[in-house]
């Protein structure tokens, strides 16, 4: 018999709050994050908009010698879990540290640094190339940091599927509590690709939105939608077997009861049209959980407010629920924080513990315009009242499909 996951802490930054409870007050005031480029001069630049960290300083959450020997993409990673640890009221010096693990996944790693020491390299050449170059700029070295910062020895790995990296990295740390690999798991994803090589690269894909006006830049499954905006942060969760749990007190959030992947096999950036590969996700997710598709009644979308994806999302969730699709309740994160890339679905996962636990299903921001072919409720308004389960979805380029699924907690001893 499989063992029972839950949350027991969460941690975040992101564009519009630098720890879960601003993140969570900014959704319900339906804040955004959006805004004109500060990292660089975006003259030349078609895409001028994104949603960036504010007020962000490594140096408040770790010393300032170890900030400087990381990117952004893992100070962040690491301020995140710091907040998630303390949440969690988790003791390291009471665990067995080899049986609490990290899954951390960053799906591109630190662009700044490849594009710093590659004008080094050309300027001056490479017998000036920082000798940090490397483990600067990795992907793995969220992961990495994490468990050096935390002390965590147990089983660490990064997960990269592009967009649906955050929701992997759960789900493989959701499997590797399940399967008895560990008892506590660190997971979730982070990035911070807002640099010139980055917005040239999802520009020329013709994927960003170029927009540039910040209350309709990112607008998903709204008929005028045009592109995502390029967002950046980190979202950790601490992951636990609920008998551990339950044994050192821990409060718990959620409960995790089901993960499902497949891959559409079709294109390198668009989802499949039929929607079937997502469809097969969320139906793995929905029987791993042993949960029937009428029990749902809440998706949070992947909902990048590109064309095809949620045109074909949209598919996806009729394949996947039939009739029953029509009553589902359906909204965008990426409505006010943009595109996480590796962190959007963990903080999309954090979104669906707190909108759980507070009873609240928060709008798709800035949805206005009603596209024929995307016809289903996508929240114009938050909605308020209980609910059970939340399904998350995420889909990556390469077709890389991931869905999760979240209980509201409910201890069957008492």
């Amino acid at each position: 018999m499989s063992r029972r996951v839950v949350v027991t802490g969460m941690g975040a930054i992101t564009p519009i709050g630098l720890s879960v409870e601003e993140f969570w007050n900014s959704v319900k005031e339906g804040k955004t994050g959006f805004g004109p480029i500060t990292r660089f001069d975006t003259e030349n630049y078609k895409c001028k908009l994104a949603a960036e960290v504010k007020g962000f300083e490594g140096k408040n959450y770790m010393d300032p010698r170890t900030a400087r020997r990381m990117e952004l993409f893992s100070q962040y990673a690491v301020a995140a879990t710091k907040e998630a640890i303390e949440d969690s009221g988790l003791n390291m010096e009471e665990e067995d540290p080899f049986r609490v693990g990290t899954s951390v996944g960053s799906g591109i790693g630190s662009l700044q640094t490849v594009e710093r020491e590659y004008s080094k390299l050309l300027e001056k050449g490479p017998g000036r190339v920082n000798p940090l170059m490397v483990p600067m700029m990795i992907s793995n070295m969220a992961a990495g940091n994490v468990s050096i910062q935390f002390g965590l020895k147990g089983k660490s790995i990064n997960v990269v599927t592009a967009c649906a990296t955050g929701t992997n990295s759960i789900g493989e740390a959701f499997r590797s509590i399940q399967h008895g690999e560990a008892e506590v798991m660190i997971a979730g994803g982070t990035e911070s690709s807002i640099t010139p090589i980055g917005v040239s690269g999802f520009t020329a894909l013709t994927a960003l939105s170029t927009c540039e006006d910040p209350k309709r830049c990112s607008i998903p499954f709204d008929k005028e939608r045009s592109g995502f905006v390029m967002g950046e942060g980190s979202a950790i969760v601490v992951l636990e077997e609920l008998e551990h749990a339950k044994k050192r007190g821990a409060k718990i959030y959620a409960e995790v009861i089901g993960y499902g992947c497949t891959s559409d096999a079709y294109h390198i950036t668009s989802p499949a049209e039929d929607g079937e590969g997502a469809a097969k996700a969320m139906e793995y997710a929905m029987q791993d959980g042993g949960v029937k598709p009428e029990d749902v009644t809440y998706i949070n979308a992947h909902g990048t407010s590109t064309h095809h994806n949620d045109l074909f999302e949209t598919r996806a969730i009729h394949k996947a629920f039939g009739e029953h699709a029509k009553d589902l309740k359906i909204n965008s994160t990426k409505s006010m924080v943009g595109h996480l890339l590796g962190a959007a679905g963990a903080i999309e996962f954090v979104t669906c513990v707190k909108e759980l636990q507070d009873h609240y299903i928060h709008a798709t921001v800035g949805y206005q315009v009603p596209d024929e072919e995307c016809d289903l409720d996508y929240c114009k308004e938050p909605v308020e009242g209980e609910f059970t389960y939340a399904l998350s979805n995420s889909l990556g380029f390469g077709g890389h499909n991931a869905s999760i699924l979240i209980r509201k907690y409910e201890d069957e001893t008492e």
